[in-house]
């Protein structure tokens, strides 16, 4: 088995940043009337600037292929061009269609070379599986390097005209036409971005990541579905299909919003992701006295000290001081964020040889949380 290191990184957040005031222009306002929810949201999640696909009148400049296509251009150079890539790994929750595959359209763009690729569905942890199949492909090798990306389009799922059918019907049946709150809530959340590494067998770059180890944990066995497009979640917590539904109620009850179960994430989310933490510790004999920077993927700084609490309730306190987020001016960027906050932490200049780098990337889909364990070189 050959050893696996991130040689080159890179991120790309389309357009300007949109502070809070402008983001409710750009995505449409809903039935002609501000929304109260979005007040709350922003309150609890603490972002301040986030990126959008779309320009100030709302028009799309980005598709979520086109994304990684800007990204992974980024990522490559005279020395390493986009023909030189052996393996695309990429993964979203958002795809531009159901098919063909997100990395499919992604390789149609970039218009380099026959190649193996790889599409991963899911949530955020879709990101950092797409890095998994890249990490294995190297260390096996199957592979020379690998192209891994993380990727998001999801503005032009939260614009206004999405919502428009479903308050139209709510007012046929006099109903009042505001949207449920687990509608609501990730339209002022999510953000637009993509971000890359390059894997290859060799520590090359200025400041080359060795992957120790990754691992993977899912609760779906024991949770029920807590955030979720193309269905809707039945009071019984089945979730059913946009296939099983006719066509005429696809508008009404948008059905491809995504969507979440706030009572589920607020009573799960940390409990077990701190769980996972420890399974993952345990597997690989770590401790937190083994990390110096510790890279957390949270939607909201509303559970930034209930994941630290949490942690210190199940004996693995992370100090404060080993904390590294971006949260507050990218959003949540959903599979790419760990992409681009490790990206910005490599460009900050604070790493030094030596340092080790945890990786903690919940998915709140069903429950699933992923980790990777980095030491610079």
């Amino acid at each position: 088995m050959k050893d696996v290191y991130i040689t080159r990184i890179s991120k790309f957040l389309p357009n300007r940043p949109v502070d809070n005031d402008l983001m409710e222009k750009i995505l449409g306002i809903i039935n002609g009337k501000a929304s109260k929810a979005r007040r709350i949201v922003l309150r609890n999640n603490q972002i301040k600037t986030r990126y959008y696909a779309v320009d100030d009148e709302g028009q799309v400049t980005h598709n979520n292929a086109q994304l990684t296509k800007e990204v992974i251009e980024l990522l490559c150079d005279e020395e390493f061009t986009t023909k030189d890539i052996e393996l695309l790994s990429c993964g979203t929750s958002s795809p531009d269609q159901i098919l063909p595959s997100h990395a499919s359209m992604v390789h149609g763009f970039l218009k380099n070379r026959n190649m193996e690729i790889n599409s991963v569905s899911g949530a955020c942890c879709s990101g950092m599986n797409a890095l998994k199949y890249g990490y294995l492909s190297v260390m096996t090798g199957q592979v020379a390097n690998a192209v891994c990306a993380g990727s998001e389009r999801t503005s032009s799922w939260m614009k206004a005209d999405v919502f428009e059918n479903e308050v139209e019907y709510l007012k046929e049946l006099e109903d009042s036409p505001i949207l449920a709150f687990n509608k609501e809530f990730l339209r002022w959340m999510l953000s637009d971005g993509s971000g890359a590494v390059l894997l290859q067998p060799e520590p090359k770059g200025e400041t080359p990541l060795k992957i120790e180890w990754m691992e993977g944990y899912s609760y779906a066995h024991e949770m029920e579905t807590c955030m979720y497009a193309g269905g809707d979640k039945l009071p019984d917590g089945h979730l059913k299909p946009w296939s099983e539904y006719p066509a005429e109620v696809w508008g009404k009850k948008s059905l491809f919003a995504m969507k979440q179960d706030t009572r589920l994430l607020g009573d799960n989310i940390l409990v077990k992701g701190v769980d996972s933490l420890k399974l993952a510790y345990e597997k690989n004999n770590i401790t937190p006295d083994d990390v110096d920077y510790y890279l957390p993927h949270i939607s909201s700084y509303y559970f930034k000290q209930g994941l630290y609490d949490e942690m210190k309730n199940q004996g693995i306190e992370m100090p404060w001081e080993k904390w590294f987020l971006n949260l507050q001016k990218v959003g949540n960027v959903g599979a790419a964020s760990i992409y681009v906050m490790l990206e910005e932490l490599v460009n900050s200049g604070k790493l030094k040889k030596g340092d080790r780098i945890l990786l903690h990337v919940p998915e709140s889909a069903r429950f699933s949380y992923t980790y990777a364990y980095l030491t610079v070189c």
